[in-house]
Order: C-alpha cells, then structure tokens, then sequence
C-alpha cells in the first residue's frame, strides 16, 4: 500500500499532473471519474494568493469528490510562500505540493519553479519552512535538474526528504530541455531505489499507455506514476494503465457517444465554473484529443475551437453523436 503520510492512494497509484489551465476543477472531476487515485490542483502563484489576485483564489476551489487532492503553490520568496500555504490551509486541501518543476520562463527566471533548481540550497531551506509551516502533508513535484550539468536529483531528493516531504514526483527531464525528447527515468529509478529514500517516488513523463506504465513501474520500481499530457482531453487514459495493470490487455477506446458525453459535460462544467467566455476559451485545448482519430473531422474540430457561442459548440457536439454515431474504430 503505497501512502502520502497517513492518506492510503492504493498499489500503485495515477496522480493527475498539475497543469496550467487543464488541471481545473471540471477536468479533475472528470479525470477522477475514469480513475485518477490523486488530483492535484493547477500550480497557484504564491504571490497572486497573499495579494488576493482573483484567478489565484479561484484555483483553491476543490471539491469533496476529488479526495485526495493536493493544492500546488509555486514562488520564490520564503514569507510570501509561508503565508500561501496558510491561505491553502483554509481550503482544505489534503496535501500541499511545491512547484519546482515549471520550466516557462516568466516563472523560471524568477527562481520559481524550476528556476529554483540552480539554488539547492534555497530550495531545500523553503521546503523545510512549509513543513513547518503546516500540519498537512507536503510533496514536491521538480526535474532532473536546471541542465545536463546539474542532474543532482538523487542528492535533492534524499535532502528534501530529510526536511519532511511525505512524497516526491519527478519529471524526467531537466528545465533546459522543456518537454522536448525523451524523458529520461534512469534517475528516478536511482531515486528510487536509494536504499536511504523512503518515501513514495512517483515518476512523471511520456507515460501515455497501460504497457508505458508497466515498463516504468517494473524497470524503475516507481511507487506510482504522474499523468500530464496524455490525459488532456482524455481522462480515459486513467482507467486504460489501470485495466492494463491489473489485466495484461488493453482496453478499447472510448465510444463516439462516451467522447461527446465527455467533452458536453466538460464543457458544461467549464462554463458554471469560469463563465461563458473563458469557459468556452479554455476547453479549446482538449477537443483535438476528444475527437483524436476520426476521419474527415476536420470542419467539425474548426468549429468547435473557434466559435465563442456555447449554444454552437452543443448543437456541433450533437451533431457530431448522430454523424459519427457506430464509429468505434477510433484511434489514438
């Protein structure tokens, strides 16, 4: 039983990773229902919390259903991420997670994120501070490393396990590299299988299968694994890795009726949670992905990310259900 302190997540568990403008609460709800074990939030500006910056306090929003879900913050200065932690507090988070992974520049480059992988120092004494700052749990989600010189995750995670963390996930590339080639997991394994480590290591990267899940978890002995990109616009892929863990054989994709069902509840959600413009705005990013695979989609695909009218986007997705409707030969 693999465990964040006292919260029990299973044998081994699927963490949605936390993204921005993706990991919200309608996307979360949906990735819970296909299978998600932990949500985490997306990452929340430590400075735009204590200055009650409206878009920060929104993202607190979570819900019962969504337990155990993780609140992630991300900043630079130790009183500024302090006092943000005491703010998550009150919404009741069952985890706090520190941000030192993101690789976007206006965050990195201001020690943030992964920018802050060029301070261990730094980083390791912020850490030990939000522990103490709480009685939640705290996890950390970072990189490799800043670059190819700076690989010194074995080292930052046995020290930032020493400070208090419950759990750590690893993005196997370094900030350098963004999310271009492969990730490479040889150092979370080495994470790992540290005989000093003793908290859950998750892995995190190009996990977009049952059978990639199963490699990472038998070669690098992982505790569990953290989805990102795979599961945008397909929370299936949740109960794919878990129905290919549990039975060697891969489960067949979502059902045109389940795809539209998916993205009109999305979209649903989306707008009561954002209003009409963003709502609409920001579910763009996730129909490529609904409606990956189908032939001749192409106008219906141009529509859904370019109107701005709701009431359009509903009438394209019924008409998508009865134009599509016994199209099961989907593929990824």
């Amino acid at each position: 039983m693999v465990k964040i302190h006292n919260i029990e997540l299973g044998e081994f568990p699927l963490l949605l990773a936390p993204m921005e403008d993706v990991s919200d609460p309608p996307f979360r709800a949906l990735c819970k229902e296909h299978g998600a074990d932990v949500l985490y939030t997306e990452f929340i500006s430590s400075e735009g919390l204590i200055r009650d910056a409206a878009k920060s306090v929104a993202k607190l929003d979570i819900f019962e259903y969504e337990r155990p879900v993780g609140i992630q913050i991300f900043g630079a200065e130790l009183d500024s991420m302090i006092e943000a932690t005491r703010i998550c507090e009150q919404a009741k988070p069952d985890i706090i997670d520190i941000n030192y992974g993101c690789p976007v520049k206006k965050v990195a480059c201001k020690g943030a994120g992964a920018g802050i992988l060029q301070n261990i120092p730094k980083m390791v004494s912020l850490t030990k501070a939000i522990v103490e700052a709480t009685d939640l749990p705290v996890t950390v989600k970072t990189r490799l490393g800043w670059d190819d010189q700076t690989k010194y995750i074995v080292e930052v995670a046995e020290r930032l396990q020493d400070v208090g963390i419950k759990a750590i996930s690893i993005h196997g590339r370094t900030r350098k590299q963004m999310y271009k080639g492969d990730a490479d997991w040889t150092l979370i394994g080495e994470v790992k299988n540290n005989p000093r480590m003793h908290i859950p290591v998750f892995g995190n990267g190009d996990v977009d299968s049952g059978p990639k899940a199963l490699e990472m978890k038998n070669r690098f002995g992982v505790d569990g694994v953290m989805i990102g990109r795979a599961a945008i616009g397909y929370p299936w892929i949740f109960r794919e890795v878990k129905h290919f863990l549990e039975t060697g054989t891969e489960l067949a994709g979502p059902t045109i009726t389940e795809r539209v069902d998916v993205a009109r509840r999305h979209l649903d959600f989306s707008i009561k949670w954002k209003g009409e413009r963003t709502g609409v705005v920001e579910m763009r990013r996730h129909y490529t992905n609904y409606f990956r695979g189908i032939q001749h989609f192409k106008p219906h695909r141009q529509v859904l990310v370019t109107t701005d009218s709701s009431a359009e986007i509903f009438d394209k997705l019924n008409e998508i259900e009865k134009e599509f409707e016994g199209y099961f030969a989907v593929e990824g």
